[in-house]
């Protein structure tokens, strides 16, 4: 499972012209699942993300998580990160998981996210045409990939 955070002042998500989630200070989460990823990586994954801090401090040093500063959350799947350009100029999704393998561990993983910040979190479509606008903050953005724990 690889998750690209991105700390934002503002994101939200367009839908057929209609936005269909916004948030303030917060992270946008595009979230990539392959067809080995499992409920470990789910767990390990939220709780990455709930506790990474990278959000600053009275100080200015990035020393806050999202569950200090209790902000907002977008979460966007996202196959194009399973994406390998090894060989040729096309990218090859072979590793991204199918949608009915797909589909329950997304579900799964926002009820997580949504269990580690005691809130709820704002979600993208599964599968939708979706426009995404982000004001990112800092710029901070942070890959995560479950598969490189250690």
């Amino acid at each position: 499972m690889k998750a690209v955070v991105q700390r934002a002042t503002s994101a939200s998500v367009t839908i057929d012209g209609m936005i269909t989630c916004q948030i303030s200070d917060g992270i946008l989460i595009l979230l990539g699942i392959s067809d080995s990823d499992e409920n470990e990586d789910i767990i390990w994954l939220s709780n990455k993300i709930a506790n990474l801090r990278i959000f600053n401090d009275e100080t200015d040093v990035m020393n806050k998580s999202l569950i200090d500063i209790k902000g907002d959350v977008i979460v966007v799947s996202q196959f194009t990160l399973m994406a390998s350009t090894k060989k040729g100029n096309r990218p090859s999704y072979i590793k991204a998981a199918k949608p009915e393998i797909a589909i329950p561990l997304y579900e799964k993983f926002i009820a997580q996210i949504e269990t580690d910040l005691n809130k709820k979190v704002s979600t993208g479509v599964f599968g939708a045409d979706m426009k995404i606008t982000l004001t990112n903050d800092g710029p901070v953005t942070i890959i995560i990939d479950s598969k490189n724990k250690f």
